[in-house]
């Protein structure tokens, strides 16, 4: 092939276009997070600010009175005269063994009162308030 063979070709082949890979247009997206980033919290289109249901919710539950917690009962049971047996405190509450005793570790501190714990003659724990 001579040099004007090859001009010839090369001309051809720029006239019906080369195989080159299109220009990338600039991207219209504005920068993103990084991974970490936290994210904003999202809200259903056309949702509103759930302050009325609120107040709603906050007057229902004025009006209807509060049952009894199970630390209530927990600290009610040990606070009797004789004080109550982890047994009886596990029933009463439907609480496993380890939760009762947790609770009854940090309570004396969260209430500002002393519970004592001995063993009983048939060999179970009981607790009472101390006087």
């Amino acid at each position: 092939m001579t040099n004007a063979e090859a001009n010839d070709t090369a001309t051809a082949v720029a006239e019906q276009g080369a195989t080159v890979a299109p220009k990338k247009a600039a991207s219209k997206k504005a920068a993103s997070r990084k991974k970490g980033a936290p994210q904003g919290q999202k809200r259903a289109k056309g949702a509103q600010a759930n302050k009325p249901a609120k107040k709603a919710q906050k007057s229902a539950r004025q009006q209807a009175p509060r049952t009894i917690g199970k630390g209530a009962k927990i600290l009610e049971l040990i606070g009797r005269a004789k004080g109550a047996t982890l047994a009886e405190i596990m029933k009463a509450v439907a609480w496993q063994a380890h939760s009762v005793r947790g609770f009854i570790s940090t309570a004396g501190k969260k209430h500002g009162i002393k519970i004592e714990s001995a063993k009983n003659e048939a060999g179970g724990r009981f607790y009472r308030i101390a006087p």
